[in-house]
């Protein structure tokens, strides 16, 4: 079992290997952890781990709220996560190589990284100015049928592609064709799907890229036919969901 320590960053979304992440930085934890991260050379990655929110708050408050306005707001690295940490996290998250961190003259950062390998999360350390957590690094297995699989999931994005663009009174882009192997297009078909994060969590904590696909299939197939069976909407109520503030 290969395991690695590293920075933990919670977030209300699920974060794919292969996918961009953009991130703006404002927390003190979490600027504590962007310093902390630009001490490694840039010739090494530098990188840090994603975990989706199961039970928390992405932002902790910064100021007194509901019900007692004279309440301090919470302050730390466990900020909006309770006293069990491990317990707010889901158990698989995505390790992210930040590939431009840059910081602005207010002290905030941009940063800019991309998922890389899934990992399970083994415990969390709160005892720093920012969380760090021990992951064990998930295989990528291919299991049965899924060049087969990959194949029958583009064809179903397509349509729910055409659909949602239908809904939307729009027309389809056409960009660069799709990517055949099936991992990338399991993680990008699962990234690209409007989904609820239970969902896309569940999708990737998947056994293996064949049983990802499968689960895609379903999910295209089902979306598909519902948004069949829908009048036209603005685009806007169709990608009505909550915005993450990072």
């Amino acid at each position: 079992m290969t395991t690695v320590r590293l920075p933990l960053f919670p977030l209300n979304s699920v974060l794919f290997p292969g996918l961009v992440l953009p991130l703006n930085i404002f927390e003190e934890r979490y600027r504590a952890m962007m310093r902390e991260l630009l001490k490694t050379p840039e010739s090494e990655p530098r990188r840090f781990a994603v975990v989706a929110i199961r039970d928390g708050h992405e932002v902790a408050p910064s100021a007194p709220g509901m019900p007692d306005q004279t309440a301090l707001p919470e302050r730390g690295p466990t900020a909006g996560f309770g006293d069990d940490p491990m317990g707010a996290f889901h158990s698989v998250g995505c390790i992210a190589d930040a590939a431009t961190i840059r910081e602005r003259d207010n002290g905030t950062f941009e940063v800019l990284a991309t998922g890389t390998t899934r990992v399970r999360l083994l415990s969390v350390d709160a005892s720093g100015q920012f969380l760090t957590a021990e992951l064990e690094e998930l295989p990528e297995e291919r299991g049965d049928e899924a060049g087969a699989l990959a194949e029958g999931v583009l064809r179903a994005f397509r349509q729910y592609q055409k659909r949602l663009a239908g809904a939307r009174e729009r027309s389809l882009s056409t960009g660069a064709d799709l990517p055949d192997e099936p991992a990338v297009v399991s993680y990008l078909v699962a990234a690209a799907m409007m989904l609820d994060t239970p969902s896309k969590q569940r999708l990737l904590q998947a056994p293996d890229i064949a049983s990802r696909l499968r689960d895609e299939l379903k999910l295209l197939r089902a979306e598909t036919a519902i948004i069949r069976s829908l009048p036209s909407l603005p685009a806007a109520e169709l990608t009505r969901g909550p915005t993450s503030l990072n």
